[in-house]
């Protein structure tokens, strides 16, 4: 159980790590934005709480004194949850009313961080067995240190999730919304952490044990601590993940039109636009625009041995509940196979005469052009397979 607690603390700890790390390349350009450096305080104050916590799983002292990575923690938590707070509002909007929260937010974390620094030592905290601040162990004064400290996590979790969604629709940038949605979501999982800490705290102060279960509480905080790294990081790598899932998704394309660009080319060398290899792996998006060009370029030269009188059949069974578009697909797939060997064995159709049906699509949309050309490769393939 001690090994899934710390796992818990370790990745809550990482994640948060990750994000400061990728918020600090941005210090440069950004350093003069109150809310940039409100959102640094932010990362480096939840980095301090699971690092704490990562320390307070594997030994009982810290710089000497019993139980002190614990205290760090929690008070690290409460400015980190403040701290959160202040960047949604900073966030929202930047007015005076603004900042009077924030005074008021930064003066509440300040009090409560007080109080559980006096309850900590009133109550004995550093002679204390680390134990006793999982479940308080029936000691009042250490149950009232706990429980302060879940309050002063809970609260912040209503008001952040409460605030991010009128926020959210009155943010005019995208990613800032999906940003607040994000973090909703987060505050949603962070308050199942609360409410399971509670439920340990009860349980173990009536004699209750509810066995493994105590470990959900370590499993929502480590769950809701990367979805709200991922929240404050999201604006600056969305962009990043976004070209990246384009680049797969052109790659994939690029890699499927493949085996019928190399039938047309073996037909019709002088489709080649330049010579392979000429263009690198980051030119994907040229290459691939270069590939559509040298198909459509070889379905032309093909035009003389269409078989226009044809049924256009592909000798493969298309699936019943598939559309017309795919079955069009398939039957063009047929034209260009059967083309194909006509000009190798220089037979020209009877009826050959150009219907453009290879060409009645906007050839101007190239995404639109690209999933077409991606669907007839496939029937090509798997009439190819067939045959």
């Amino acid at each position: 159980m001690n090994t899934t607690r710390t796992v818990c603390f370790v990745i809550a700890a990482l994640s948060s790590y990750a994000a400061l790390v990728y918020r600090l390349c941005q210090l440069r350009s950004s350093w003069r934005d109150n809310a940039y450096r409100t959102l640094l305080v932010t990362l480096l104050l939840q980095c301090l709480t699971f690092t704490m916590g990562a320390v307070a799983m594997g030994s009982q002292t810290f710089l000497g004194v019993g139980n002190l990575a614990i205290l760090l923690m929690h008070v690290a938590a409460v400015a980190f949850c403040v701290s959160a707070q202040i960047i949604l509002l900073r966030w929202a909007t930047a007015s005076e009313e603004t900042e009077r929260k924030a005074r008021a937010w930064l003066l509440t974390g300040m009090a409560l961080s007080v109080l559980l620094i006096a309850l900590f030592f009133v109550a004995d905290g550093p002679g204390r067995p680390a134990t006793d601040f999982n479940t308080g162990s029936g000691q009042p004064l250490v149950l009232t240190y706990l429980l302060v400290f879940i309050v002063s996590q809970a609260v912040p979790c209503v008001t952040i999730f409460r605030q991010c969604g009128p926020y959210a629709r009155m943010a005019d940038n995208a990613s800032l919304r999906k940003a607040l949605r994000m973090l909703s979501v987060a505050a949603v999982v962070l308050f199942l952490y609360c409410t399971a800490r509670t439920v340990n705290i009860l349980t173990a102060a009536w004699g209750v044990d509810i066995g493994a279960w105590t470990v959900a509480a370590n499993v929502f905080s480590a769950a809701g601590i990367v979805t709200l790294s991922l929240s404050l990081t999201l604006s600056s790598w969305e962009p990043a993940v976004a070209r990246l899932v384009e680049w797969a998704r052109s790659y994939r394309s690029y890699r499927a039109l493949y085996p019928l660009w190399r039938d047309l080319y073996e037909s019709s060398p002088d489709i080649v636009l330049e010579p392979a290899g000429s263009a690198s792996v980051s030119d994907l998006n040229y290459r691939l625009h270069r590939r559509v060009i040298e198909i459509r370029d070889g379905w032309r030269d093909l035009r003389p041995y269409i078989d226009r009188a044809g049924d256009g059949g592909s000798g493969v069974a298309v699936d019943a509940g598939a559309g017309t578009e795919a079955r069009q697909a398939f039957a063009e797939a047929a034209q260009i196979r059967k083309a194909l060997h006509a000009k190798r064995t220089g037979t020209l159709p009877d009826d050959n005469k150009d219907a453009g049906d290879f060409n009645d699509r906007n050839t101007d949309n190239f995404t639109a052009e690209v999933a077409w050309l991606t669907q007839v490769a496939s029937a090509y393939r798997r009439i190819g397979k067939a045959g």
